[in-house]
């Protein structure tokens, strides 16, 4: 399920860091029922050894001012920003939270939230056309000869990422449901040429990409992309996508 929040800067003056994600990332935990929040950020839902939080959030989107000095960002005329989740307890948490205190709070600033649009949408078909709303991130972490780790970030249509982004689709699958996902292979097709995104995130670098893709593969693993997220890092505010028309 989709959650469109349509949100109003308060301070007009006010701004925002450019990397705010983990700030909104905060703002939805502290909207969420305590137990719901704790159990969410510290157990997730789990695939073996690998833990997910199933809810994802876009870019906030609207005109936007850049204050390239401070390094900061400012929305005068107001943001729409979307969460996404497999988990209707989690929207719903969410949602009765803000219905009694339409605030959220970014940073020190304060939004409104003025408009609250959900919208559902079952996928039905093995190809869906999707817009990505915030980068997705694909990597591996790789090991030098001399035995130190790195990040290796994969552009959007390399072979390898369309072969994580199945394999992440599936464990998600997995993870929610608790069985074993639907055969078939996830496969994408670019339909424009994808930006890079070079972001930080708590003094992390993060690269990701942005465009529209075609993907065709079992409906259900589609469905858990459309509403989980693409590639990593979701809760962190990367893969949300929602159906071109």
């Amino acid at each position: 399920m989709h959650l469109y929040l349509t949100l109003k800067q308060l301070d007009k003056s006010a701004q925002i860091p450019i990397n705010y994600n983990y700030f909104i990332q905060s703002a939805i935990y502290a909207n969420l029922e305590p137990g719901l929040a704790c159990r969410i950020h510290d157990r997730g839902y789990q695939a073996g050894s690998r833990k997910y939080k199933l809810f994802t959030f876009s870019k906030l989107l609207g005109r936007f001012v850049l204050n390239q000095e401070q390094k900061t960002i400012s929305f005068p005329d107001g943001a729409v920003l979307v969460i996404s989740s497999p988990d209707t307890v989690f929207i719903e948490s969410f949602v009765n939270t803000v219905l009694q205190k339409p605030f959220l709070r970014v940073d020190q600033t304060d939004f409104e939230i003025s408009g609250l649009e959900t919208k559902g949408h079952k996928i039905l078909t093995g190809t869906v056309k999707i817009k990505t709303l915030s980068p997705v991130v694909v990597y591996s972490t790789l090991i030098k000869p001399e035995g130190s780790k790195y990040t290796c970030f994969y552009q959007a249509g390399e072979p390898e990422w369309t072969r994580l982004v199945g394999e992440n689709l599936r464990k998600k699958y997995y993870a929610f449901y608790d069985k074993t996902p639907p055969e078939g292979e996830i496969m994408v097709r670019l339909i424009n040429r994808p930006r890079l995104h070079v972001m930080n995130y708590k003094n992390t670098v993060i690269k990701g990409y942005t465009n529209n893709l075609e993907l065709t593969g079992p409906r259900e693993l589609l469905q858990m992309g459309y509403e989980a997220g693409l590639g990593s890092k979701n809760s962190q505010g990367f893969g949300c996508v929602e159906l071109l028309e």
